[in-house]
């Protein structure tokens, strides 16, 4: 091969290797969800907002880990859990599933904004921004559970989940479906672990909550869509395809821009049903650049044999 065309190849086909990578880095991460009723601790902070809260709690919880584990709020996850939720995250490290981002949601405290309850049933809502297969199991703390001290998994009653559903369908933006709340006085968590079956990625939530009493802890709000859409480009978890009513696998969002073209490439990336770890669309973006550069070897392959043809 002549000098000049081994420097177009190696051209090409370097040339190409940056910027597939710089697409792969680049992807944002899919995005999932958290316990929206009772509301967990990471969407009651950032309901506050994500730069100044008000609460006590969660000004001591950006303290701690900065405010972009509010921004990215529905990202508390471990992808590669494989059921093994106790073996990979350690006590005390429950509430940010061993993630340094979230280790503000880890503080022990007592004053962390709660959600007001009794004994009986319970209709839990879990706010979801994409779907995917898969078991919801949700957990209490026993009697005698002390929020100042550090979550440990031998505070749960996991012999007793007061919620269990598999392969729930999301409506308006939630995951809906119905529990038990055990018997319990004073201040308690409940702890959401929703496991893939589709993925080793399981998501992770904890929820503060008061029983009865005159309690008075900070009641915790949910962020609304118009604020979660307002920060999207702070975020570093994708908020696409929410309010979506079928398996995102299978369907566009239901507010897909499909006159327009169809999804954003966010939309498109939070709608796979594979590992969120797998960013689907940089490695579509990287097979692009590929074939580009293939396709600019081939362009150049032919004007050299013309060349030679001319002669």
């Amino acid at each position: 091969m002549p000098a000049s065309r081994r420097k177009v190849t190696a051209f090409a086909t370097l040339g190409a290797l940056p910027l597939a990578l710089t697409a792969l880095s680049a992807a944002p991460a899919a995005a999932h969800g958290t316990l929206g009723d009772p509301v967990s601790r990471v969407a009651a902070c950032y309901a506050e907002g994500a730069e100044s809260p008000t609460s006590a709690a969660c000004k001591a919880a950006v303290a701690e880990g900065g405010p972009q584990a509010l921004y990215d709020w529905n990202g508390i996850r471990d992808g590669e859990a494989a059921g093994k939720h106790q073996e990979n995250i350690p006590d005390g490290k429950l509430c940010s599933a061993n993630s340094e981002e979230f280790k503000g949601m880890d503080l022990a405290r007592d004053d962390w904004p709660a959600t007001k309850v009794s004994a009986g049933s319970y209709t839990f809502k879990y706010k979801v921004t994409a779907q995917h297969k898969g078991t919801f199991n949700l957990y209490m703390t026993k009697q005698g559970y002390d929020p100042s001290k550090p979550l440990k998994w031998s505070d749960l009653d996991l012999e007793n989940p007061v919620a269990t559903k598999t392969d729930p369908t999301a409506s308006n933006g939630y995951y809906t479906f119905s529990g038990t709340l055990p018997d319990r006085t004073g201040r308690q968590l409940i702890y959401g672990i929703w496991q893939r079956s589709d993925s080793p990625e399981a998501f992770y939530s904890c929820s503060d909550v008061t029983y009865g009493g005159t309690s008075t802890a900070t009641t915790a709000s949910e962020p609304t869509d118009r604020q979660i859409a307002a920060d999207a480009d702070k975020s570093t978890i994708d908020h696409g395809g929410m309010d979506m009513g079928e398996d995102h696998a299978t369907h566009e969002p239901a507010n897909a821009p499909a006159a327009q073209g169809g999804t954003t490439e966010k939309q498109n990336l939070a709608e796979t049903g594979g590992d969120s770890a797998t960013p689907y669309v940089a490695m579509g973006g990287a097979a692009a650049l590929a074939i580009g550069a293939a396709t600019l070897l081939t362009s150049m392959r032919r004007r050299a044999t013309s060349g030679r043809h001319g002669r």
